[in-house]
């Protein structure tokens, strides 16, 4: 059994608790946050066995972590963690700078490592349907993906308040944008986004669109601060495909064609918040019983790529109050 420990103490780490005990060959052993009162009201709450605020302590105890801490401290938790040869899976996005996700990767690679990003859809039982599907080629040749991501969060949240890299696009994007490289592939041409800010320049809503030469566009949208319908739609030559809202907890998959009487609907598996799904294949890569698939190193990179460029754009409309 695995030897698994949880950096942070938030609410996605709490869900991934939760999910965590669902027949997986792994033991959640720790929890660090480097303020201790934290880590013990966590782990009293949880059912965790064990709270850590030295790292020295919580490294040695552990085989592998997830990392579910605030998306700053993402870079120097994941590479510390590396360098002690634990594997890793890091909540989305893990890093929002290309040449440190590129870094990591290679340090991984290099601590013989398993460096895994936690977009939880990816390893769903539904995403993994829809891609069977895309394979036979149903709708023709794919010419447009557009994902749509929202939820409203509460003022006074992390998602408004840490100014450096806070907002709908880093809070939610990574979905959108791995749906788009993940049926259109990492080479788009070019990119561009718009979004609704509001009194601090933090983009409660964003549009990234994308273009390709093979005559193939992308859209993904996020809000935390405008709701909008939460559908992943895939348009054709031949038809469309419909994953319904929330298409990121991919429950219905339609395929749609001029006929409507030809309408094909799929119904797929999806337990809990999902996390399971991530943290198994996590542990079988681990295992070296399951090969990289799901969020690729290549997908990964890139994603950090487009959130370097969103944040800089985005910097001069951000206001930090005294």
């Amino acid at each position: 059994m695995i030897r698994l420990g949880i950096i942070g103490t938030g609410r996605i780490a709490k869900r991934f608790v939760y999910d965590a005990w669902q027949g997986l060959d792994v033991e959640i052993v720790g929890v660090y946050n480097p303020h201790m009162e934290s880590a013990e009201k966590f782990c009293a709450e949880n059912h965790v066995k064990a709270a850590y605020s030295d790292w020295n302590l919580f490294i040695h105890a552990i085989e592998a972590v997830y990392v579910a801490s605030p998306l700053g401290t993402h870079a120097e938790y994941v590479k510390k963690a590396l360098e002690a040869g634990i594997h890793v899976l890091c909540e989305k996005p893990m890093v929002v700078s290309g040449a440190q996700a590129e870094e990591l990767f290679a340090l991984a690679d290099e601590k013989q490592c398993v460096l895994m990003e936690g977009i939880k859809t990816a390893y769903s039982p539904g995403y993994k349907k829809l891609r069977e599907l895309l394979e036979e080629k149903p709708i023709g040749e794919i010419r447009d993906v557009e994902a749509c991501f929202t939820k409203l969060v509460k003022p006074g949240l992390r998602e408004w308040t840490h100014l450096e890299d806070c907002g709908s696009m880093t809070e939610l994007g990574s979905y959108g944008c791995f749906a788009v490289l993940s049926i259109l592939g990492e080479d788009y041409v070019e990119s561009h986004h718009v979004s609704l800010r509001n009194e601090d320049g933090v983009d409660i809503f964003t549009k990234v669109f994308f273009s390709y030469h093979s005559y193939a566009m992308g859209l993904v949208k996020s809000g935390i601060g405008v709701k909008s319908e939460g559908e992943l739609l895939i348009s054709g030559t031949k038809g469309y495909i419909l994953v319904k809202a929330p298409w990121w907890m991919p429950k219905c998959i339609e395929v749609h064609f001029e006929d409507a009487n030809k309408t094909q609907i799929y119904t797929c598996e999806y337990v809990g918040n999902g996390l399971q799904y991530e943290l198994e294949h996590f542990v079988k890569r681990i295992k070296g019983t399951q090969m990289a698939s799901g969020v690729t190193k290549e997908q990964s990179i890139k994603i950090a790529y487009i959130m370097e460029e969103f944040l800089r754009q985005e910097k001069d409309y951000r206001i930090v109050r005294k």
